[in-house]
């Protein structure tokens, strides 16, 4: 009896992935799918010129591994798009690397941009992976966040065996439980704040990280761009990662914690540019995109008002420097259009005009 309900279990499993495989894919899985291959072929590019340059041995294998991941991730969704008969969107390729150009970042630099980049894609390949529900696309998002997971740790232990620590400050353990009595706990009275939680201190540290290696590379790709319109778009990008960085660390200074160390000086002072305009301006957009995307989940998880106000502030900065970007991608003719439902009323004219 046992052996038949365990056949009946199996048999139905296979009917369900059957059924699964054969669905087409949902608007979830097709816009996620789309927007990680845009970004892994973007990483790629960035990832060969951090190999051309590189000239630390361990920092190189690092890289090896990070780029072997993204063109592991391309074939993969090269192959369900040719499955799917979707075509294979553009991204970037070699058309957006310059080979010969020299240096842009230090080699410790570059370990800092994979492991930021790799604890941003926690976030991206988890969401993705929830809104999944065919068998073969949960299983590349499950093997996106392994795979991300393995960056950021090799990531991590790099920089900390370079001298570098990118972990947040310590604070004392509790020695009890207690319950929140006073509104206080959340309002700011007579000008007296009650000092940060540790979740409030993870998100103002994490959104300190990100605006570092944000200002990082807005400094550089202000120094590259062929065109004054974007050299200039750049430099906004800049000072408003400096604001950031400012009023972050200032709530963090006033409980005396730490501020992340500013890395603008492991940017060299090349002017030659390793990646074409397109990839350095979708790669501005792309990153600030996440930067709301931090915003969003910081606000959702600070109890105290003042700060609360401070990421609302910001980000309202932030979502009017990325509508900027994509706009200037859009008169670029750059900006690659994502998968979209039906225009019915559009279906309708063009019906009615046969």
């Amino acid at each position: 009896m046992e052996k038949n309900e365990s056949q009946e279990e199996t048999d139905i499993k296979r009917t369900m992935k059957e059924h699964y495989l054969n669905k087409k894919l949902v608007s979830s899985e097709l816009g996620d799918l789309f927007s990680n291959y845009l970004g892994d072929s973007l990483f790629c590019c960035v990832y060969e010129h951090h190999l051309q340059v590189v000239q630390d041995d361990e920092i190189k294998k690092f890289i090896e591994f990070a780029l072997n991941i993204s063109k592991k991730h391309l074939r993969a969704i090269e192959e369900i798009f040719t499955k799917e008969k979707i075509p294979i969107p553009v991204g970037f390729g070699e058309q957006d690397i310059r080979k010969e150009a020299p240096r842009l970042f230090s080699d410790v630099f570059m370990v800092f941009y994979i492991t930021e980049m790799a604890r941003a894609g926690f976030e991206t390949y988890g969401s993705a992976l929830s809104t999944s529900f065919r068998n073969d696309i949960i299983e590349y998002f499950e093997t996106g966040l392994n795979d991300t997971i393995s960056t950021y740790k090799q990531g991590i232990n790099l920089l900390l065996s370079k001298g570098i620590d990118i972990s947040h400050p310590e604070i004392p353990y509790p020695n009890k439980v207690d319950f929140i009595e006073k509104e206080s706990f959340i309002s700011v009275i007579a000008g007296k704040t009650r000092p940060l939680t540790a979740l409030e201190i993870k998100q103002l540290q994490l959104n300190l990280n990100t605006n570092t290696l944000g200002k990082a590379l807005m400094i550089a790709f202000s120094q590259i761009a062929s065109s004054e319109e974007l050299r200039s778009y750049f430099q906004e990008g800049s000072q408003l990662a400096e604001k950031q960085i400012t009023e972050l660390g200032q709530i963090l200074l006033k409980d005396m914690l730490p501020s992340p160390k500013i890395v603008d000086s492991h940017v060299t002072d090349s002017t030659i540019s390793p990646f074409s305009d397109k990839l350095l301006l979708y790669h501005t957009v792309l990153s600030n995109g996440v930067g709301i995307q931090n915003y969003g989940s910081a606000m959702s998880k600070i109890l105290r008002h003042d700060v609360h106000l401070a990421f609302a502030s910001l980000s309202v900065g932030i979502g009017k420097y990325v509508n900027t970007g994509t706009n200037l991608m859009i008169k670029q003719g750059w900006l690659e259009e994502p998968p979209t439902s039906a225009d019915r009323e559009k279906l309708a004219k063009n019906h009615s005009s046969k």
